[in-house]
């Protein structure tokens, strides 16, 4: 959620006027004592800490019920809300007709095959165009789904331009089954990445908690094990192939943190090939001559974004107890990029 200037004033105390909730969240069990704007800078990473300490100033930031400041230290089990004196400005989801690759459905799920470049959920200047649109018009004929419900639809999500597979629940005993799923890391998630760099060893593990960057709220940063900055999250790596100066690895996950594989692998010293938000649309390894430099520019037209694939999704089917298992060929422009650097690199061995 993003607080705008026009909705947080100084001067304008709640207690003047009606109140709306507009945000609400119970902070997790396992939760040290951190600063409450610090805690929302990590659950609201749309706004700003100046403008979370405004609303706190004005009145508008509850724990249990109590307006609170901003030096307030949230404690496990605190309900912290958000209550402004105007209603929530919300935005109905409108049916598009726009394609969707559906891999499974039955009539409590499907398992979406999202492309590249899709935004999932509306929100932040994406109000149209996104997987979200493209379901409610699938769906416009099952009188059980309303896409404004947040019950249903949605279980997970991948970045815009990261490709693969998502699990959307039809009804909200599908949904919370799911979603127990999720929260208990017992499905399969797979990914394929091509990274930057070689790797001294096949197989690894890298845990550190992800958090909100201090200086750049649209990215992750890694903290240390344990620490009161962000969540815990843990990634195994593979590595598939090795191209000289990049990586094909595989990615297996434990939690499913924002931006959690592309904030690991920056962190380890291998970015995302062409991934612009973490630094990897820069040559970051091989030699800086022209036919090299002009060598990536094309590797990263044939690719122009981050190159991560949701390439496998494990789950147990909320009614049969089935475990599912679904996967996902490698899009045509990462299947592009490999063949590129296999080529490059045959011809530097000759």
């Amino acid at each position: 959620m993003r607080l705008s200037e026009e909705e947080i004033e100084d001067d304008e105390l709640l207690e003047t006027a009606e109140e709306h909730e507009h945000w609400r969240i119970e902070v997790d069990k396992g939760q040290g004592a951190v600063r409450i704007d610090k805690f929302l800078i990590d659950h609201m990473p749309d706004t700003s800490r100046n403008r979370i300490q405004k609303a706190a100033e004005a009145g508008c930031i509850r724990v249990n019920g109590k307006s609170v400041k901003s030096n307030y230290r949230v404690k496990p089990h605190d309900i912290v809300t958000l209550v402004l004196d105007r209603p929530k400005r919300e935005w109905e989801i409108v049916p598009e007709e726009i394609p969707l690759d559906v891999v499974y459905e039955d009539d409590l799920l499907m398992v979406i095959d999202k492309p590249a470049g899709m935004v999932v959920h509306p929100g932040c200047g994406n109000y149209s165009g996104t997987l979200v649109n493209a379901l409610a018009w699938h769906l416009r004929d099952d009188p059980g789904f309303d896409p404004n419900d947040p019950t249903v639809g949605l279980v997970h999500r991948i970045d815009k331009d990261t490709s693969g597979l998502l699990v959307i629940a039809k009804t909200a005993e599908a949904k919370t089954h799911l979603c127990k799923q999720f929260f208990h890391h017992t499905t399969k998630r797979q990914y394929r990445a091509l990274v930057w760099g070689p790797f001294a060893e096949d197989d690894g593990t890298i845990e550190g908690n992800i958090g909100r960057h201090p200086k750049d709220r649209l990215q992750m940063a890694v903290y240390p094990v344990g620490s009161d900055t962000g969540k815990p999250a843990v990634t195994h790596w593979h590595v598939l192939e090795r191209f000289w100066a990049v990586t094909l690895v595989e990615c297996r996950l434990e939690t499913g943190r924002t931006h959690q594989i592309r904030a690991h692998m920056r962190h380890l010293g291998h970015p995302l090939f062409a991934d612009a938000r973490y630094g990897g649309d820069q040559i970051l390894r091989g030699e800086l001559t022209a036919s090299y430099k002009a060598f990536v520019h094309n590797c990263m037209e044939i690719c122009p974004r981050q190159a991560l694939h949701a390439r496998t999704l494990g789950f147990v089917h909320p009614t049969t107890g089935e475990e599912m298992f679904f996967t996902s060929e490698l899009p045509q422009d990462m299947r592009g990029l490999i063949e590129k650097w296999r080529t490059y690199v045959k011809a530097r061995l000759q």
